[in-house]
């Protein structure tokens, strides 16, 4: 069977590697005789696949020992409003970076809970940049500062993480996560929604340090308590269980390539190809400015708008598939997390370079 490259950027590419283990224990995990899909959360077979992907991510990301890891359901999206439901902790302000669609929508949901400060906004320059720490507008009072790391969607990542002083800094790290060494220790909270890097639809990690946990808003669902999360493993309900497998395997696997600081490498040589040609192409373009351009997302245009359609289809041809852009935004996109190869990444230069000099 041929497998295509894949640039979607979510539900995303998988390391084949991960397909063709789980592939293999589908029917029989460890000669048990039975799916993972079928076993208990509560059994000892699933809790310790449980306990080892808890421990493989914590290695990989040096997580410290006062900080929770918890496997949740709802995706990034429910973040959104668990964020302020936990983190509030009777203040009644939060400031949030404006950069692009996945914060907008953070902030619209957490307006729900408290007032919502800009402490800055990239809109001026139609979210291709992220604000500069020195334009950051901070408030001392606020109950935690919030912003994304890596907008998917406009492929602008920030190149620093903001300094906020006293005050709890919270990320989306949805399209980043594991793509890179991170000091987690500089966070008060981090989260991602396991569909681009970590593994299959249905799960959201959350790193929370633990001085955070158990002051929640009056009304937050029990399942939605991260204290409660944390106190029951992430099993107060049913868990995502094969996502959480699968998640398990991924873990294993960067820990295999080398970890995170061996993929960081592939990732910038990966991004740097494309760019290059990009910028050098006179064919395609980047709008987003150069030192916040994103690893892992990358947006581009044509030179004819009107060849947009004859590009996908030419790409999917060969077997370059989810190339399309945003709906929002349209052009093009090609999300290159981890488990997007160099080879595909060649293969997709290959072919653009092939269409601009026959449309040029």
């Amino acid at each position: 069977m041929t497998r295509v490259y894949n640039f979607c950027a979510g539900p995303a590419a998988l390391p084949t590697a991960v397909l063709e283990k789980a592939s293999g224990e589908m029917l029989n995990w460890q000669g048990k005789g039975l799916s993972v899909m079928e076993m208990s959360h509560r059994s000892t077979e699933y809790v310790s696949i449980a306990t080892q992907a808890e421990q493989d991510l914590r290695d990989l990301l040096s997580i410290p020992d006062n900080y929770k890891v918890l496997f949740m359901q709802g995706g990034a999206t429910a973040q959104f409003a668990m964020i302020p439901m936990n983190l509030l902790r009777g203040k009644n302000t939060a400031d949030y970076i404006h950069t692009g669609q996945w914060s907008a929508k953070a902030i619209k949901e957490a307006s729900r809970y408290c007032e919502v400060k800009l402490a800055a906004s990239a809109e001026d320059k139609n979210f291709t940049y992220a604000p500069k720490q020195a334009d950051l507008k901070l408030n001392p009072d606020a109950a935690y500062v919030h912003y994304t790391p890596n907008e998917t969607i406009g492929g602008v990542e920030f190149d620093y993480i903001p300094e906020t002083g006293d005050v709890p800094l919270v990320a989306d790290f949805s399209s980043s996560i594991l793509s890179e060494e991170l000091d987690v220790s500089k966070f008060a909270l981090i989260y991602a929604g396991a569909q681009k890097n970590i593994g299959p639809a249905g799960l959201c990690i959350v790193i929370v340090r633990e001085d955070l946990l158990g002051d929640v808003l009056e009304g937050t669902p029990t399942a939605m308590n991260y204290q409660v999360a944390a106190d029951n493993g992430s099993m107060y309900n049913t868990p995502a269980t094969y996502s959480w497998y699968l998640a398990g395997l991924v873990f294993d696997w960067l820990k295999q390539q080398g970890g995170v600081s061996a993929m960081a490498v592939i990732n910038q040589r990966k991004a740097k190809k494309l760019y290059d040609y990009i910028d050098a192409s006179g064919f395609y373009a980047n709008p987003v400015a150069v030192n916040n351009r994103s690893k892992m997302n990358v947006p581009f245009t044509l030179k004819d708008a009107a060849l947009d359609k004859t590009f996908l289809a030419g790409a999917e041809q060969k077997g370059l598939l989810n190339l399309a852009g945003h709906r929002s935004v349209g052009g093009m996109r090609a999300n290159i997390y981890n488990a997007v190869t160099e080879e595909a990444v060649d293969a997709l230069i290959d072919f653009m370079k092939d269409f601009a000099s026959r449309n040029g």
